[in-house]
């Protein structure tokens, strides 16, 4: 049977890497196939060569049984491929219709854009992709989850027979994700192949037909998605039976830590009210736009707080910027850490020390030994998978970048610590490393304030949950109370009875 895309022994290297190890993968008509495996796996350099962002060394690919040569990002497009990076390529100055047909403008005779016809072709795009916005509204004042929405729209403006979504739902919620899967399966109706890429496991038993596993640059299995299950994968995945994924023993103390009373923002915030008790990991649940993010900004000195008052290790605490909240003992994991957490063209020693410089820098000197000492123990510390401490952090996979982060922030010795969305858009192994770290942190003595749209993340690892509504907390739940239904009530705005 003739297939809508093969690739055959794929081979890539780059410097000191063998990224791809003469893979082979296919595609049928009409089918969404995802691609599985940890980072570092080689998903997207399979994909970026697809894409023609990358050459292979040596294999062929394939379309409707024909050869073709794919050299750069224009030559894809001609073979009919879109793809959906899961880093965000959008001009965010301009707006949505100018993103979704850049470079493929209609022009008038005098050579003027004519922006009512770009505008009218991405009202409809939009309206397929149930994206109500203003396709003349500016791309940077959209929330992460409707630039994502904005990017899909894009890719499918190309009307292209192969569409490749990498992440697509990492920043959508559950309500938006099921829009996507809409808009999915009508493609999949029209004989659209899919290569679809996601950590969510649960979403591949959704939406997808087939699973083909990667691991460290090699083929290791295809999967028909109706003979296996998340334990198979799991297992496929790290090439190992992954045992306790969910790692955490509650160790809460009765002693409140952490207490806000009343705190309002001018643009989201309306009279939250929140405690952390010493030893807790406190989930905070809700879906996108609830205003979670917006009151881990707020505890961290970001945005101005309207009024209210916060206590902490038993004391009256002013916060006015980040640096009041640092040296109270706060340390905040912001949930975009490329553009807030890093500084990606720098090394892991510097991220990794950037918040502790006085420790080791006395009158113009630096203490190379200590220095040393805190960039071993962080090394140790984090698992951290790097060729030296002097990688540059825009060549590490997701799972590190995010390690990195982590540990610039634990160098503080922070007695609370804000982690919003750790896990999104890492692989398996990281995230249940994580995990286990989260774990022996609150076993160390450190709460944990976890912003997290991950489910099961907040009902397996939450001592206590709060869930939030349109920038109001809706409910505190412990112990068996936290369930995905009392979650997704309050989340959508259930009131307590």
């Amino acid at each position: 049977m003739k297939k809508l895309l093969e690739m055959q022994d794929v081979d890539k290297s780059f410097p000191g890497v063998h990224a791809l190890d003469h893979v082979s993968f296919d595609l049928n008509y009409g089918e969404v196939h995802a691609l599985l495996g940890e980072n570092g796996a080689g998903k997207s350099t399979l994909i970026n060569i697809l894409a023609g962002i990358h050459k292979a060394d040596s294999g062929k690919i394939f379309i409707d049984g024909e050869a073709v040569e794919i050299n750069d990002v224009e030559s894809s497009l001609q073979n009919g491929i879109s793809v959906v990076h899961q880093e965000l390529v959008l001009a965010l100055n301009m707006t949505v219709a100018e993103n979704i047909y850049l470079n493929r403008e209609k022009l008038t005779k005098a050579g003027f854009i004519r922006d009512y016809d770009i505008i009218q072709d991405a009202r409809e795009l939009l309206k397929k992709i149930e994206l109500d916005i203003d396709p003349k509204m500016i791309t940077g004042k959209l929330n992460i989850a409707k630039q994502q929405l904005v990017e899909i729209a894009r890719a499918l403006s190309f009307q292209s027979r192969i569409l490749v979504m990498d992440e697509p739902t990492s920043a959508l919620t559950r309500e938006e994700t099921e829009k996507l899967f809409k808009v999915i399966r009508a493609l999949r109706s029209e004989g659209v192949g899919i290569i679809y890429i996601s950590h969510r496991m649960e979403e591949l038993f959704q939406i997808a037909d087939r699973v083909t596993v990667m691991r460290d640059g090699k083929y290791i299995a295809t999967r028909d998605i109706a003979k296996t299950n998340e334990s198979e994968l799991l297992t496929l995945m790290v090439g190992r039976k992954i045992e306790n994924y969910y790692v955490h023993e509650a160790c809460v103390k009765d002693e409140i830590l952490f207490s806000a009373q009343n705190v309002s923002t001018a643009s989201k915030l309306k009279d939250v009210s929140i405690y952390v008790r010493k030893n807790e990991i406190l989930g905070i649940a809700g879906i996108v736009g609830a205003g979670r993010t917006e009151l881990a900004r707020a505890i961290f000195g970001i945005d101005a707080m309207t009024k209210g008052e916060i206590t902490f290790d038993k004391k009256s605490l002013r916060i006015r910027t980040a640096e009041d909240a640092i040296n109270a003992g706060i340390a905040l994991v912001p949930e975009n850490r490329k553009e807030e957490g890093l500084i990606l063209f720098q090394n892991i020693e510097f991220n990794a020390t950037i918040c502790v410089l006085k420790e080791f820098i006395k009158r113009c000197r630096v203490d190379k030994k200590k220095e040393k000492s805190i960039i071993d123990y962080f090394m140790q510390k984090m698992k951290l998978k790097a060729a030296s401490y002097l990688q540059r952090v825009n060549s590490l996979s997701g799972g590190n970048q995010q390690k990195v982060v982590l540990g610039k922030w634990l160098a503080t010795k922070p007695k609370m610590l804000i982690l919003d969305e750790p896990t999104r858009g890492i692989d398996v192994g990281a995230k249940a490393e994580i995990y286990e770290m989260l774990d022996q942190l609150v076993h160390e003595g450190i709460s944990v304030v976890m912003i997290s749209s991950d489910m099961e993340e907040i009902i397996n690892l939450s001592d206590r949950a709060y869930v939030m509504y349109d920038g109001r907390i809706m409910a505190n739940l412990t112990g068996d109370e936290i369930t995905q239904e009392k979650i997704m009530y309050f989340a959508t705005g259930g009131t307590q009875a």
